[in-house]
């Protein structure tokens, strides 16, 4: 299967703005792609890749003032086949726990696990241990948060998710992985494409997603506490402990997003 994805994100400063974007395809797909994501800008400007603390690839530049657009694209070789499951997997006791896993388990900017510990306790407590208790966790976020882009605040934390049942994809995963953390289980905030490749019309507008990946066994597993379900196509770009770890831009004084335009779609064989 051969999926496009890219995006096109037009902005207005009102001076000259230093940025960082992290847009590009994870280097974990990079033998899936059958060309590079190249960050294009208008008017074109230097730009300087780097890899973050996590591993992801971003790149940095300065913005002029005035109408600044950015724009990536690609094509992704994909199995086509949905996203892995494995209820069987285990939880694994703190102190067996790989040591680079550790990290994940701590409070982050919008995942604030020392308000949220008694909460998940008292919910969780009872459920099994492993795959079962982090379905029962998306299975709880899932269903106790309404969804609407109009709910969306860049400031809304996992406990004040909780209290105010709204949000959008980034809700649902801060509050999954903050309650995962209280339970001991490791998890971590990831960002990119996730397709509609597979399901029935009609179709939401294509949009980046936040998804999570829980430590379960001896791997990171997918879980989507915002759709509940298994995709085809899921195309990682960062990962990292919350969204304060991956925007997808950064700007460094005043911007404005004029148009943002994101595109996940099978195409046919080359």
């Amino acid at each position: 299967m051969r999926i496009l994805v890219g995006c096109e994100m037009t902005y207005d400063f009102e001076q000259v703005t230093p940025m960082i974007a992290t847009l590009n395809v994870h280097s974990s797909r990079v033998s899936d792609m059958e060309r590079p994501d190249f960050l294009v800008t208008s008017p074109s400007v230097p730009v300087e890749g780097y890899r973050d603390t996590f591993g992801n690839w971003c790149n940095r530049f300065v913005a002029p003032a005035g109408r600044f657009m950015l724009k990536t694209e690609t094509v992704v070789r994909d199995s086509g086949q949905w996203d892995s499951s494995n209820p069987r997997a285990e939880q694994l006791p703190v102190k067996d726990l790989p040591s680079e896993s550790l990290l994940f388990l701590l409070g982050s900017r919008y995942c604030e696990t020392d308000l949220l510990s008694d909460t998940a306790w008292n919910l969780f407590r009872n459920s099994s241990l492993g795959w079962p208790r982090v379905q029962a966790i998306c299975d709880f976020v899932h269903n106790h948060i309404t969804f609407g882009y109009n709910h969306s605040r860049p400031t809304r934390t996992a406990a004040q998710a909780f209290e105010e049942m709204l949000g959008v994809c980034g809700d649902y995963a801060h509050l999954a992985v903050a309650f995962c953390r209280c339970m001991n289980i490791p998890a971590r905030y990831c960002t990119g494409y996730i397709s509609d490749i597979g399901l029935p019309p009609p179709y939401a507008p294509q949009d980046f997603g936040a998804w999570i990946e829980v430590f379960l066994g001896d791997r990171w597993q997918i879980f989507d506490p915002r759709n509940n379900d298994r995709r085809i196509g899921r195309i990682l770009v960062a990962r990292g402990r919350d969204a304060a770890d991956v925007p997808l831009t950064l700007s460094f004084g005043p911007s404005t997003l004029v148009k943002f335009t994101v595109t996940t779609e099978e195409v046919s064989a080359a």
